[in-house]
């Protein structure tokens, strides 16, 4: 009898702290993209980020126009133009597609570099505040909604609200 009572006893607490072991365990989720668009910043740093894009874009254009001008030039006159000319005009044009290909290379690395120096800051200022919450909130881990397959809305907390509270933004 004292042996069947203590294994009765003994399932009990094993299932006792098994419950209270997965009370503790606190899963939130956000949606980190509706919190990094929402910050004040956010807009300024677009801002700055499409202009320094319109400026690449329009002297990458400009060196366009002047591609097609030469060009055209050539074809009127190409036909006018010695050997020796006519290969010079083509190994220029030539050398003009490779400097707006390289161009357009660059252009494209320049603006990725601005991306990642404008949004960086904002993205970490609101890494430090999901991470300060879910301290605060005692959670285990928190997810980010736009990856998750599936989440029960039950058992895991949106601290989407909270954090923007914590930024001071609603």
């Amino acid at each position: 009898m004292k042996r069947i009572f203590g294994l009765l006893l003994f399932a009990v607490m094993i299932f006792s702290a098994q419950e209270v072991a997965a009370q503790a365990l606190k899963f939130g989720h956000i949606t980190r993209d509706e919190i990094i668009m929402a910050m004040p910043e956010y807009d300024s740093a677009m801002k700055k980020y499409n202009d320094f894009g319109q400026e690449l874009s329009n002297a990458l254009e400009i060196m366009q126009v002047e591609l097609n001008n030469k060009y055209d030039q050539y074809t009127k006159e190409g036909p006018n133009l010695s050997a020796i000319v006519r290969a010079s005009k083509e190994q220029e044009l030539a050398d003009m597609q490779n400097r707006i290909a390289t161009f357009q290379q660059n252009a494209q690395a320049q603006l990725q570099d601005k991306q990642a120096e404008l949004l960086n800051p904002i993205i970490e200022k609101v890494t430090t505040a999901i991470n300060t919450v879910a301290k605060e909130g005692g959670f285990i881990y928190i997810y980010d909604a736009r990856s998750l397959i599936y989440f029960d809305p039950a058992k895991s907390t949106d601290i989407t609200p909270l954090v923007k509270t914590k930024l001071g933004i609603n």
